[in-house]
């Protein structure tokens, strides 16, 4: 049995998360750690509210609050969310966690003592109508690199780069708009060239997929720089240095350690102060992180240099899972502009299962996928209805009807039964595949044909004719059907669990579809002749077909009621 950390990237609690930060790594990561424990594998999955940084700090002055006060909202309202949402982390936790605090200042610490961390005079953005230094994300200008005109000063949202402040062209306060200056001011920094050819070894000889190893390649080959892990923010975690007063660590660096901070809190919860070293320092674990592609230098590069600097064997990042965005009706979402949906307006619109199977299904895997409203009701219609939802009552309801709700002896086989239930029980490892090569859109895509086929199956063996003149064939179609429909129930678990475990109730099966060890179990026949089905009941509903045309009308609707029940310092 492995041993994993599956880690989602720490949403930004400066807002609610829209569909693009969902499946960006939240839901993908849920996925995966819901496989693996259907697998049988240990695993603990961790994430947490970032809640540091000048973004939230200047968004509570605007609102004349504590930063912590928003934060706290925040925190507890996205909390309350991914329950909602079925997201499975054994720990959710906050960058404002004493536990995570502590570790943060301890680990920095270390770095400092092993002699990766050293102080320097740094020119910094200064804007002189809001009189105070502006953090990399408060600067805007056009990058030097591919001339993109709104590049913040810590990278650059169109290609990708890491950036400083000082290079960017015609750079402007994004708080105010007006030009800024360039002030000294001292501050700390990680020296990442120390670490080039132990980062360039590693990346070299890593598992990361082509397009997160040629990224990192690309950067480290080209020589790194210093780094500052110091802000003169008022609003983080203390900068534990030496003379470091009234600095707080640059919310990146915070963020990252984050991963590790949450296992040790979640041993803490229970009463194992050290099953985090058993999964941090222990080489054989996998460690997965699911992230955005913007966020690939960062746990690329920066985070596996400070677990190398720290001295302690930590296990490297195993695999670096990172998706491309996810666009709203061709446009990017926009908070401003009200453009996108909202993780809890979509909650107000249909149950999370809906949403999670569709986005899957649109998950931005190789390049940008556009989120439209038309694909989204046909997603629902023809996959979940059409295809699962169809053959799954099909299926129940014959044998309620037909065999007393007991599941038939089958007679003997023929071709077409062998082949299909041959195709269901090798339906594990198809799904399985593309799950362990994190092509999760394509896993689904294999779910999708196993109920597809299973209709064909049907309407070939017509078993509604059949119960007449061939009563044996019959038992023979709906024995290897219903053992579809229970293989189904365990392969949708990880996508839809609330469905799954509805259907695994609905087939009177015992314990619960997500226990351990299911995934192996499927790869044989789960129904027995004899056994007793439950009541059948629809597994999914249809949309309307004018349903893309009436969205807008249901989207200000659900917008009202989720004002009403958002915390007040995240309305609009």
């Amino acid at each position: 049995m492995a041993r994993w950390v599956v880690a989602s990237a720490w949403p930004y609690v400066n807002n609610v998360p829209h569909l693009g930060n969902l499946i960006g790594s939240v839901l993908s990561a849920d996925v995966f750690a819901r496989y693996l424990r259907l697998r049988g594998e240990d695993v603990v999955f961790v994430s947490g509210s970032d809640e540091h940084g000048t973004p939230i700090e200047i968004e509570a002055i605007k609102r004349g609050v504590h930063p912590r006060q928003l934060t706290d909202q925040a925190h507890e309202y996205v909390s309350r969310l991914f329950r909602e949402f079925r997201i499975s982390f054994d720990n959710y936790t906050r960058t404002e966690s004493p536990v995570h605090r502590e570790f943060v200042r301890e680990f920095m610490m270390k770095l400092y003592e092993n002699g990766y961390i050293f102080e320097q005079d740094d020119i910094l953005p200064y804007c002189p109508r809001d009189k105070m230094f502006l953090p990399d994300r408060f600067v805007v200008g056009t990058c030097p690199y591919c001339g993109y005109p709104y590049a913040h000063g810590d990278q650059c949202d169109n290609c990708g780069r890491l950036l400083h402040p000082t290079e960017l062209k015609n750079p402007r306060c994004a708080i105010c708009g007006g030009p800024v200056e360039f002030r000294k001011s001292k501050h700390w920094f990680f020296d990442l060239s120390k670490l080039q050819d132990r980062l360039l070894k590693w990346l070299e000889e890593s598992n990361l997929p082509p397009n997160v190893k040629n990224y990192a390649l690309n950067w480290v080959r080209e020589g790194l720089k210093p780094r500052s892990v110091t802000r003169d923010n008022k609003w983080g975690i203390p900068a534990p240095f030496p003379g470091a007063e009234g600095k707080t660590i640059y919310v990146w660096f915070d963020a990252l350690l984050g991963y590790i901070s949450a296992t040790k809190e979640y041993g803490l919860k229970k009463g194992d102060e050290s099953l985090w070293k058993r999964y941090w320092f222990d080489k054989e674990t996998r460690t997965v992180y699911f992230i955005g592609k913007d966020n690939i230098p960062f746990h690329a590069i920066i985070f596996p240099a400070m677990l190398m600097a720290s001295g302690d064997p930590y296990t490297l990042p195993w695999y670096i899972a990172s998706t491309e965005y996810l666009m709203y009706e061709g446009e990017q979402f926009s908070k401003s502009r009200r453009w996108g949906i909202w993780i809890d307006e979509a909650l107000e619109i249909l149950p999370a299962d809906y949403w999670r199977f569709a986005l899957i299904k649109m998950r931005p895997e190789t390049r940008d996928t556009n989120f439209t409203w038309k694909e989204f009701t046909r997603i629902v219609n023809s996959d979940m209805n059409d295809d699962i939802g169809n053959f799954v009552h099909r299926v129940l309801k014959f044998i309620k009807s037909r065999f007393g709700g007991r599941v038939p002896e089958p007679g003997e086989m023929k071709e077409l039964d062998r082949d299909y239930l041959d195709y269901t029980l090798k339906a594990p490892e198809r799904v399985g595949s593309y799950l362990d090569s994190f092509r999760l859109k394509q896993a689904l895509d294999e779910v999708v044909e196993l109920a597809r086929h299973g209709n064909q199956y049907l309407n070939a063996k017509a078993p509604w004719d059949k119960i007449k003149t061939e009563p044996s064939d019959a038992a023979t179609t709906m024995y290897v059907a219903a053992n579809a429909v229970a293989t189904l129930a365990v392969m949708l678990a990880p996508f839809t669990p609330d469905a799954a475990e509805r259907l695994w109730r609905m087939l009177n099966m015992r314990g619960s579809v997500h226990e351990p060890g299911r995934w192996r179990e499927a790869s044989r026949p789960l129904v027995e002749p004899g056994h007793e089905i439950g009541e059948p009941e629809p597994l999914f509903r249809k949309l309307a077909n004018d349903f893309p045309e009436k969205v807008k009308e249901i989207l200000e609707e659900a917008r009202k009621k989720v004002m009403e029940k958002r915390p007040p310092l995240l309305r609009w």
